[in-house]
């Protein structure tokens, strides 16, 4: 596995694959992209903040004779996804993209699965006024002409503006329990949920508490992922870095 592995990371996977990493002793870098005000950190090398587009990490793979990128940033983070992929080009660097599967609807939910979240907000107004929305501080602002909706803002960090003029901002960092979501529903009466479809099991029990409670969920689909090695979980990314690395050899 070397030279060095860059794992754009920020999602739980990526600093479970940089611990995987540096307890095998391969050398890797984590970057961050800085969003987050206090952000967890994984363990090894740490960078934060972007690079400058896709010449700028092009230039830093060369600089830091990077041999393998892996992408495990969230699944709505394309514009990182595809300076990964043109970078990875341009220098001939193997990339690997280490995306959590979306979640799937079950029996009992009431999905409206929507492109963006321009068509999220206008959605949510068919289907409920008091809305839970938990889709990142950034995007909010597709909801701030929706003035005949009440807003409960779920994020990490402070949302961006411009806000809905009717709305609550609740900080909080998952991962969310059943339960814990069934009594926040309950105690601000809401009639719909908004998210992203991220997929993996941190913030899943609003769904789940959704569909208890028979609430619609408005859902904005994952990205189409890119023509390049995918894999779903941490330990086929395990699996694919051994082989590569097999291979080099």
């Amino acid at each position: 596995m070397n030279p060095r592995v860059l794992i754009l990371g920020g999602t739980g996977e990526g600093r479970r694959l940089a611990e995987q990493l540096d307890e095998l002793g391969v050398p890797v870098v984590s970057s961050l992209a800085g969003r987050v005000r206090e952000p967890r950190l994984p363990k090894g090398e740490v960078r934060i903040g972007g690079f400058g587009g896709p010449e700028g990490l092009a230039e830093y793979l060369r600089d830091e004779r990077i041999g393998t990128i892996v992408d495990a940033t969230h699944p709505f983070a394309r514009r990182m996804t595809d300076n990964a992929v043109a970078a990875a080009a341009t220098t001939g660097t193997d990339l690997l993209v280490l995306r959590r599967r979306a979640w799937s609807p079950e029996s009992g939910d009431d999905w409206h699965q929507v492109e963006s979240l321009a068509e999220a907000a206008e959605k949510v107004g068919e289907l409920g006024q008091r809305v839970l929305l938990t889709t990142g501080r950034q995007g909010v602002e597709h909801f701030a002409t929706a003035r005949d909706n009440w807003f409960l803002v779920r994020s990490v960090d402070e949302p961006e503006h411009p806000l809905p003029p009717n709305m609550t901002t609740l900080l909080a960092r998952g991962p969310f329990d059943t339960a814990a979501e069934l009594d926040l529903l309950r105690r601000h009466r809401i009639e719909v949920v908004v998210s992203k479809n991220s997929g993996g099991t941190m913030t899943e029990g609003k769904l789940t508490a959704a569909r208890q409670l028979g609430l619609p969920v408005v859902l904005v689909r994952q990205p189409e992922l890119p023509k390049v090695p995918v894999v779903h979980t941490v330990e086929d990314a395990l699996a694919w870095l051994r082989k590569h690395r097999s291979h080099a050899g």
